[in-house]
């Protein structure tokens, strides 16, 4: 295994989802359209339906994963409970068709992304590290225009601590050698810092509750934040600069 003081950061990670192509803002529609169907059998505010939805998603998680199919699931289990048994198959078939959509909607790339992944390639082996449904993702990557430029494609069930150890053992690299870029606090940074890895949060303007449940991240020193793909390049760079000072021999610099 590689030692932190080897070469720097030897690897840099994206996140799929909302770090490279937009997704939550379908699920959000999604979620929208299932408590019109829901409204028409119950006087429910949306808060509340949203509410149930999630507690039936997150329940569900050990079982299905992440991802359309396990929200098309939760769903129905949801609606039948908000409704009492009553929602009629119509209105589950409605469900169901809102999956077959999203799992077929366009993979548009945020603005800018793409040649920001393309300088970051340009100076460091990149691998793309995606959390989901295993069909859906791979569609996404392919439809995407992006695989070619990532050395290692890694489709996962969850993002924690151990399996980005597992990923990054098969590249022989130490945590403090490696960057993560993504958009979730809970899946993309924390993990990797708490491993003593660095990483670059672009928040999205949606972000799913599940994602929101992170606690305090730890290794603050070695966390960036962005605003816009454009900023990414950069934000690298300095954390190459860091990482070539904390991992020299003669500094005493703690990250």
């Amino acid at each position: 295994m590689a030692t932190a003081a080897d070469d720097g950061i030897r690897l840099v990670g994206f996140d799929g989802d909302d770090t490279l192509w937009r997704s939550e803002d379908y699920f959000d529609d999604a979620q929208r359209r299932f408590e019109a169907i829901v409204g028409a059998y119950v006087d429910l505010d949306d808060s509340r339906a949203r509410e149930h939805l999630y507690a039936v998603e997150k329940g569900n998680l050990a079982l299905f994963g992440y991802g359309v199919k396990g929200m098309a699931l939760s769903m129905i289990e949801a609606a039948v409970d908000i409704t009492g048994a009553r929602i009629g198959a119509g209105d589950l078939h409605r469900i169901v068709q809102l999956a077959k959509e999203m799992l077929q909607h366009p993979v548009e790339l945020l603005p800018g992304i793409r040649e920001a992944v393309e300088a970051i390639a340009a100076e460091h082996p990149i691998v793309l590290i995606t959390k989901g449904d295993l069909f859906h993702q791979e569609n996404k990557v392919r439809r995407s225009g992006l695989a070619d430029l990532f050395g290692r494609i890694e489709i996962v069930s969850e993002k924690d601590p151990a399996t980005y150890a597992r990923v990054l053992g098969e590249f022989d690299i130490a945590p403090p050698q490696f960057v993560m870029v993504g958009n979730s606090l809970r899946s993309d940074i924390a993990p990797v810092l708490q491993l003593g890895g660095w990483a670059v949060h672009m928040p999205y303007h949606l972000t799913w509750a599940h994602e929101r449940e992170a606690g305090p991240v730890d290794g603050e020193r070695r966390l960036h934040t962005v605003a816009t793909p454009q900023e990414l390049p950069a934000a690298v760079r300095q954390i190459v600069k860091m990482a070539e000072i904390v991992c020299s021999p003669t500094s005493s610099r703690v990250a």
